[in-house]
């Protein structure tokens, strides 16, 4: 099976190198862009970016691919055990394992119309991806919430400091602690229950914990 946008931007003789990696024995070919000239300066900064966040996200994906990829049969058959109906297939397809390859081609400008993927389209569209593959943003909250409890902390020793010397105003050193304390400690709760709906969220995806590639075991008793 291979895949290929309608815009006519990908080039189709890079088809020809795809079966070829095929009959090579790669299960996985994906179509690489081997470079960004016809993108605008800010086309090819954002995605960039998007790709290095993603990939400090914990999220697994090829770098300038699309959806322009060739599958072997048994690929998409191990593709289609993922249950989940939010796909993000970008981030599912390298989760198959079975052997890859890339094919490097030019991508060309766009035949006719404009692109249908504007900045906030983009956006949502990173945000799915981060949302369907990583819980690192649990974490990131969790970390936050530490970080405002050590600024209570840092603000009680200072605001001992000023009563000390008498330079506080009366009712101000007990509020700001409190609502510094209180307001880190609301963020570790909520990142500690962000952790279990997290894993109930990686459990209702029923993912394939594994992939056989080739099995060699054959039964010596009857």
């Amino acid at each position: 099976v291979i895949t290929i946008d309608a815009d006519l931007q990908d080039d189709v003789t890079a088809i020809y190198e795809m079966v070829a990696k095929y009959n090579q024995g790669f299960d996985v070919v994906y179509g690489v862009r081997s470079s960004r000239q016809t993108d605008t300066f800010f086309k090819r900064r954002s995605a960039l970016a998007f790709y290095s966040l993603m990939k400090h996200m914990g999220v697994d994906m090829v770098p300038n691919s699309a959806d322009y990829r060739l599958m072997s049969k048994r690929a998409v058959t191990a593709l289609l055990k993922f249950k989940e109906r939010n796909l993000f297939l970008r981030g599912m397809v390298p989760l198959v394992g079975y052997p890859s390859a890339k094919v490097l081609y030019e991508r060309k400008e766009r035949f006719a119309g404009e692109s249908k993927y504007p900045l906030s389209k983009m956006i949502r569209f990173a945000f799915d991806g981060i949302s369907s593959f990583s819980t690192v943003p649990i974490r990131m909250i969790m970390s936050l919430g530490f970080l405002v409890i050590l600024i209570s902390i840092f603000f009680l020793i200072f605001t001992l400091v000023q009563w000390m010397r008498g330079a506080v105003i009366s009712g101000w050193s007990s509020l700001m602690i409190s609502i510094w304390f209180l307001g880190g400690v609301q963020l570790v709760c909520v990142s500690v229950i962000g952790e279990y709906v997290g894993k109930i969220f990686k459990e209702t995806k029923q993912r394939p914990r594994f992939t056989i590639e080739k099995d060699d075991f054959t039964p010596k008793f009857k």
